[in-house]
């Protein structure tokens, strides 16, 4: 695509977003109801949440760079590129947030059917499910192979038992996409990436409360599962092969890092010193020096997360890259939040005001201890970028 289509497309994204983003859906996020997740059980917090969902559902724009027959408005990368940074302009509120979106549905375009691509992607993309992720086990988190939930084959179904942790918004969502083994003899090639609906008889949910007071997370039990083989013609109940889910895993655990990286910007890639000065007022001579060398490397992060990006959408990225992506950007995110706490002072230890969000700079502090640990601790993400980028010995 030339430039100057490029810049024709930019013009018509922006005249689009002022005609259709509602000014309430332009305003930073504060609390938990100001995001929407879609699924059979969803509610619009307002008439506005409720418009800008729909306009963008039309126009393709919950998943842009999908393929329009699954729901997408099948925009190039240059032009995925111009809508993040026109709706980032205007400081647009995404429409949707899935992990449908972030995790299930590249790997469903990369290994699924054509019958699963035609169901789940256009009823991700509608927002019409909430995904869930059934990964680690109890004794089972970096070392995710060694999980132990398993399927026991029964013909036309499995018969599912065993137990999943860490398993963000489960009581809150319609379907999972879940690591069952299925093959006790083989550890690698034993496993199957199956989907299944959470109203299956046998599930249930307890959620985990962390230090912040709240938690999307929860345990998730499975007692004598029955998951069907398959769901209709071309519609399998897993995705890729039986037994060999663990390639599925790999190529989804990329994205996840990706997400919880930030590497397509949001938040922890935007610059916070001049939002402290206005907050705070002055500040301490070496504080402001800290937080205008954190909006250097928020930039520069934000830079390196592009050409990422674009390297994966031509193949040219490492296979490692994403493990870099995902340290970096955890330990850029505690950064933030650790000085967002310097600057905010003794306010900013408030647990329960009304000024203060009910102590949302504490709480979401607290909230970044986690980011080290999901998705593969930053340990084993240090382990990996040794290995595999640097070419340095094991131990």
């Amino acid at each position: 695509m030339s430039d100057s289509d490029l810049d024709a497309f930019r013009a018509e994204t922006r005249a689009w977003l002022e005609a259709n983003c509602p000014p309430e859906m332009r305003e930073p996020v504060r609390d938990e109801d100001d995001v929407y997740w879609g699924g059979r059980n969803a509610k619009f917090k307002n008439d506005a949440q409720k418009a800008w969902f729909e306009a963008c559902v039309a126009k393709g724009y919950t998943v842009p760079a999908w393929p329009k027959e699954y729901g997408g408005a099948g925009l190039s990368p240059a032009e995925a590129k111009v809508l993040r940074e026109e709706m980032s302009r205007i400081g647009a509120r995404p429409p949707l947030s899935s992990f449908g979106i972030w995790m299930l549905g590249p790997a469903l375009l990369h290994f699924g059917t054509e019958g699963q691509k035609q169901r789940f992607l256009n009823e991700i993309a509608r927002g019409e499910i909430r995904w869930c992720q059934g990964y680690s086990e109890p004794g089972s988190g970096s070392d995710l192979v060694s999980l132990q939930t398993y399927g026991e084959d029964k013909g036309d179904h499995w018969v599912v038992n065993g137990q999943k942790i860490w398993t963000s918004y489960a009581d809150k969502a319609d379907w999972i996409f879940c690591l069952v083994r299925t093959d006790k003899e083989n550890k690698y090639q034993g496993i199957t990436f199956m989907l299944y609906d959470m109203a299956s008889a046998g599930v249930s949910t307890k959620p985990i409360l962390l230090i912040s007071g709240s938690s999307p997370f929860c345990e998730t039990f499975f007692d004598d599962v029955s998951v069907p083989k398959s769901y209709g013609e071309d519609i399998p109940a897993y995705v890729g092969q039986v037994n060999r889910g663990w390639d599925v895993a790999k190529y989804l655990l990329g994205h996840e890092r990706e997400m919880i990286s930030g590497a397509d910007g949001g938040d922890r890639t935007s610059a916070i010193g001049a939002a402290m000065l206005r907050l705070s007022g002055e500040l301490d001579p070496v504080l402001r020096a800290e937080l205008a060398q954190f909006d250097v490397d928020a930039l520069a992060y934000a830079a390196m997360g592009e050409k990422f990006l674009d390297e994966i959408k031509v193949g040219k990225a490492h296979p490692a890259q994403p493990n870099m992506m995902k340290y970096a950007g955890t330990e850029l995110n505690k950064r933030r939040h650790e000085l967002m706490m310097a600057a905010g002072g003794t306010r900013a230890l408030e647990w329960d005001s009304e000024e203060t969000g009910g102590g949302k700079p504490s709480r979401n502090w607290l909230r970044t201890k986690a980011n080290s640990i999901e998705g593969g601790t930053s340990e084993v993400m240090l382990n990996v970028i040794s290995k595999r980028i640097l070419d340095l010995p094991g131990a």
